[in-house]
């Protein structure tokens, strides 16, 4: 079981690496935020998160584990899961809200209910999507489960052939109607949003684009109209409630100007955004004059406060 409580600074495990596609990722990440509480006065343990972690934990006796994994299994409900079995609490959100946003299909059908605004989408096996167009260009081929750009296809307006998924895509993908426009993206923490940001790249908003100093470039707060910036806040704390989200979220979106709030769409919520020197949920943390050591105890004590 969790470790006790004391008078002492409560004792963190921070979860990092993983065997995800994102681990490189989850590294930074978990590094990153176990330095930050470090300086915020916690005591703190870094545990790359494999086949041991009951053991790691058991030996650790954290008061509350900081979830820094990224990906299937660190970011789906699954090491939610272990640590609900275990008796350990956590941070971010739980089991359900978990495996809900990591499953895309799902997360659009959560989110049509709260009446936000989706692309059409569907599922179809790889084969079928590298052999023939399984809707019309301009779409969007990736994974199902999975997050950070990992596996991100783009079938422009005219394309005479249909894309050539590598053999490192699942079996199943998703397929997506092209939402064009600007790159917009909204965190949340507990019931505020945070602020909205604008991502401008040279291209695709990919993997390199994300983690890659230099990759993309981050305004915030965004340079849209007011009645945008309003939706985009609406639109994110109604995705994390619609969802079961608890702590830290983040909510992508994009906006063709040119349609107004007709062109607002959201893409998906992030349970487990980055927290590295590039994330950009710190950047809108410390819009809101909360430091990256005050962000993660805050997200620390979220967690430590619930029953």
């Amino acid at each position: 079981m969790a470790g006790s409580a004391s008078s002492a600074a409560p004792k963190v495990a921070v979860l990092l690496g993983g065997p995800s596609a994102e681990r490189e990722v989850s590294l930074s990440s978990g590094r990153e935020c176990a330095k930050a509480l470090r300086q915020a006065g916690y005591e703190v343990v870094e545990i790359d998160a494999g086949r041991d972690l009951p053991a790691r934990l058991a030996e650790a006796a954290p008061d509350v584990v900081f979830n820094a994994l990224h990906g299937r299994w660190g970011e789906d409900g699954c090491v939610q899961g272990l640590m609900d079995w275990l008796g350990y609490r956590y941070t971010h959100s739980g089991v359900l809200a978990s495996a809900l946003a990591m499953d895309k299909t799902r997360a659009k059908q959560a989110f049509r209910d709260a009446g936000l605004p989706v692309q059409d989408s569907l599922i179809a096996d790889a084969a079928e999507v590298r052999a023939r167009h399984v809707m019309p260009p301009p779409y969007v081929v990736k994974p199902n489960c999975e997050g950070s750009s990992v596996g991100v296809y783009i079938v422009h307006d005219g394309a005479n052939s249909p894309p050539q998924l590598s053999d490192a895509m699942p079996a199943r993908v998703m397929v997506e109607t092209y939402a064009p426009g600007r790159e917009l993206t909204v965190a949340v923490l507990g019931d505020r949003a945070l602020a909205v940001t604008e991502i401008v790249t040279d291209g695709w908003y990919d993997y390199d684009a994300k983690y890659k100093p230099g990759g993309s470039r981050h305004v915030v707060p965004a340079e849209v109209p007011a009645e945008i910036a309003a939706a985009c806040c609406d639109y994110a704390l109604r995705a994390h409630v619609a969802l079961g989200c608890q702590g830290l979220s983040r909510s992508d979106f994009r906006w063709d100007e040119g349609r107004g709030l007709d062109g607002l769409i959201i893409l998906e919520t992030n349970t487990q955004p980055g927290m590295t020197p590039t994330s950009l949920a710190p950047e809108q943390a410390a819009q809101n004059g909360m430091d990256f050591p005050a962000l993660c105890a805050w997200i620390v004590e979220e967690a430590l406060c619930r029953a």
